[in-house]
């Protein structure tokens, strides 16, 4: 081989090797996350929901695809679980003051700032820090600022001999009655089920999940009878009330426009009464009652209609 002018074959020409898996960049996945809305796959504009498994979606994406579930194409994997709207919560986000507008002129090697920021150390949320938000009133925070803010753990007391049994049960009701303040709004919530994660991971998710389908078997059904029921029970009612009281709730008239509607029917029948006095017999005949008197027929009217008959 060689001298003839061609090319000299190595072993990775001769021997096929195993190709190797292409992976994903992880800095893309992580800003398409955290970017990007789940749904639409737009950048994320206020206002901003999110779902009990913490996933982030517009507003306007999620309203066109409850409207109509066939508007994107794998809606249903990635919001199925969303029945309606009072299944989201809107976040309130604190927008990041060192964010500028992207230019074209920007270079790759440049930092993209995050569009939002945590109130309470000001880091990005970007992805890098796990990232939290409340869903009684919405804000978002930090993992690490709520914990520096609201401690790790609240103090317990160790109840006394002397307390016994009412101290166990006084510890319980303290411990399901306290709740925690909100460092931005002040609005109360329960650390251990108010508190979801923005984009977790996939175990914290499949936990999240398991506490959402726990939470709706535990919600009440809503019947379609309970309207026929009411209606009925109110029938009821207006059937089992005494007359009296049917009497005293039936309008009243004025007696004055009673004997006014009284004289006015009397002065038409008068009147009636004195143009039918005048008239001819054959006219009279037009007007006279069907229960009267009935003329025998003739043999020009025998079997025929006439007015006269």
């Amino acid at each position: 081989m060689g001298n003839d002018g061609g090319s000299i074959p190595d072993r990775r020409d001769l021997v096929r090797t195993k190709a190797k898996a292409e992976q994903a960049d992880k800095a893309n996945q992580v800003r398409a996350v955290w970017f990007f809305c789940a749904l639409s796959k737009r950048p994320l504009q206020e206002p901003i929901v999110s779902c009990p498994l913490g996933k982030l979606y517009n507003k306007d994406a999620l309203l066109e695809f409850l409207l109509d579930r066939q508007s994107f194409g794998d809606g249903e994997e990635i919001c199925g679980h969303i029945r309606a709207m009072k299944d989201v919560k809107t976040l309130k986000l604190t927008p990041n003051p060192t964010k500028t507008a992207p230019s074209g002129g920007t270079s790759e090697s440049s930092p993209i700032h995050a569009p939002f920021v945590c109130p309470l150390n000001f880091k990005e949320m970007n992805g890098v820090q796990p990232f939290v938000y409340l869903s009684t009133c919405g804000c978002v925070f930090s993992q690490a600022g709520l914990k520096a803010v609201t401690g790790t753990a609240r103090p317990k007391t160790p109840p006394t001999e002397a307390q016994g049994k009412d101290a166990d049960k006084s510890a319980d009701t303290a411990q399901s009655t306290s709740l925690d303040l909100c460092p931005q709004c002040g609005a109360k919530y329960d650390r251990s089920t108010d508190v979801l994660m923005l984009n977790p991971p996939s175990e914290v998710e499949e936990q999240m999940r398991a506490a959402m389908e726990v939470r709706r078997a535990t919600e009440p059904v809503k019947s379609k009878g309970k309207s026929k029921k009411r209606k009925a029970a109110a029938a009821a009612d207006a059937a089992a009330e005494p007359p009296a009281k049917k009497a005293a709730s039936m309008p009243t008239t004025n007696s004055s426009v009673t004997s006014a509607t009284r004289a006015v029917a009397e002065s038409l029948a008068q009147e009636e009464a004195k143009r039918k006095a005048g008239m001819s017999d054959a006219v009279k005949s037009l007007y006279a009652s069907k229960d009267g008197p009935k003329k025998k027929e003739t043999f020009m009217t025998m079997g025929t209609f006439t007015r006269y008959a």
